[in-house]
C-alpha cells in the first residue's frame, strides 16, 4: 500500500478527492490528513494579496472575516471529518489531524511515524509565499526526506 501524508487548508472537494485518490491509478493509498485552518498559517494581509493576485476582489475584502483562533480550529474540525469521510468514501484508508501550530514539524514528525511514501500538498495558491519559497511545500522539500508534489485546490470549499 503506498501511504502519501496529506496537508491541506480547508475541506476538499470532490474534485480534489477524485484527484488525489487517482494519482496512483489502481494501487491502494493510505492517507493520513494534516489540516491547518487557513486562518492560523498566514496573515490577513498576505491572504488579501493572494486573493487581489487571483483577481476575487470580493475575496480580499471578506479576508477580515476569516475564522481565526478558536473559531478557526472549530471550522477546521469539521473540514477534516469532512475530508476523512470523502476519502474514505472514495474507497482509500485514511486518518487525520487537525494542526494547531508549526505544521512542517508535525509534517516531518508524520512521516517519519508511518513511513510515508510521499508528501501532498493541496492548498489554495499562495503567490507572495510561493514567490519567496516560503509555502508549505517548498519549505517541507528541505525537511521530509520524501517528494512533495504541490497542487492547487479545484475549487472553493
Amino acid at each position: 500500500m503506498f501511504t502519501s501524508v496529506l496537508m491541506i487548508e480547508k475541506a476538499l472537494t470532490s474534485a480534489d478527492v477524485e484527484f488525489v485518490t487517482t494519482l496512483h491509478g489502481d494501487e491502494q493509498v493510505a492517507f493520513h490528513v494534516l489540516l491547518q485552518p487557513r486562518g492560523e498559517q498566514a496573515d490577513r494581509l498576505l491572504r488579501a494579496i493572494d486573493d487581489i493576485a487571483l483577481g476575487e476582489l470580493d475575496e480580499a475584502v471578506r479576508e477580515g472575516k476569516t475564522p481565526e483562533g478558536e473559531e478557526a480550529l472549530s471550522t477546521g474540525d469539521r473540514a477534516l471529518e469532512v475530508s476523512l469521510t470523502a476519502l474514505r468514501t472514495a474507497g482509500a484508508a485514511a486518518e487525520g489531524r487537525l494542526l494547531e501550530d508549526h505544521p512542517l514539524d508535525a509534517l516531518r514528525a508524520v512521516v517519519g511515524e508511518v513511513g510515508a511514501d510521499e508528501v501532498i500538498v493541496l492548498t489554495d495558491p499562495h503567490y507572495v509565499e510561493e514567490f519567496f519559497h516560503r509555502d508549505w511545500a517548498s519549505r517541507a522539500r528541505h525537511k521530509v526526506g520524501v517528494p512533495v508534489l504541490k497542487l492547487f485546490s479545484h475549487s472553493k470549499a
